[in-house]
């Protein structure tokens, strides 16, 4: 993002790098999915997070917002509040948590992002989408949680894998602006 005195506006990169994670994650959450009625088995929050932590919570929860609303009408889908709040949180909370683990050392930077997925986690996916899939689509609470819980199990370690093994490699470098696609070609070659 760059600054402009008193406006903060975000450049070409960064929105074309929100518009990647956006198909990305919609890529990721309706076509390569197992949906199993109140549950639904993908990695497609993992590009949300990572929206997040490279570019601002502003721009991770923006992400987060259209990738909920664009998959909504992609599926037929009415557009449920409550998930559509889980969808945005999957952004904002590790891109509010940055700042906290930025300077710390490697394994400081993993523990504060796994930290930081769990978390949202508890927010976003056992509250805001259970709540979602109780209040509007007319589940029972006490039937789904079983199941969304071995949901939360199974899911959160994959989306920490995933996470750091991609904001730990060399792409968080040309995302952020450190390195440019140039210099990253010459090391390849």
């Amino acid at each position: 993002m760059q600054k402009n005195s008193s406006k903060t506006y975000w450049n070409v990169k960064t929105l074309v790098f929100m518009a990647l994670l956006v198909a990305m994650h919609l890529v990721l959450t309706r076509v390569f999915v197992v949906e199993l009625g109140a549950y639904r088995i993908s990695v497609g929050s993992v590009c949300t997070i990572l929206a997040g932590v490279w570019l601002g919570p502003v721009a991770g929860g923006v992400c987060g917002l259209a990738a909920d609303l664009i998959g909504c009408f992609m599926k037929g889908y009415a557009v449920n509040p409550f998930i559509t709040i889980a969808a945005i949180l999957w952004g904002v909370l590790p891109g509010l948590a940055k700042p906290i683990f930025a300077k710390c050392t490697k394994v400081g930077k993993t523990v504060g992002l796994v930290v930081s997925i769990i978390v949202t986690a508890v927010f976003s996916s056992l509250v805001f989408t259970t709540a979602g899939l109780v209040i509007f689509q007319g589940y029972n609470f006490y039937a789904i949680l079983p199941g969304r819980l071995v949901q939360f199990a199974v899911l959160i370690p994959i989306y920490c894998v995933l996470t750091c093994l991609l904001y730990f490699s060399p792409l968080t470098s040309m995302v952020v602006g450190t390195v440019s696609p140039a210099v990253l070609k010459k090391k390849a070659v």
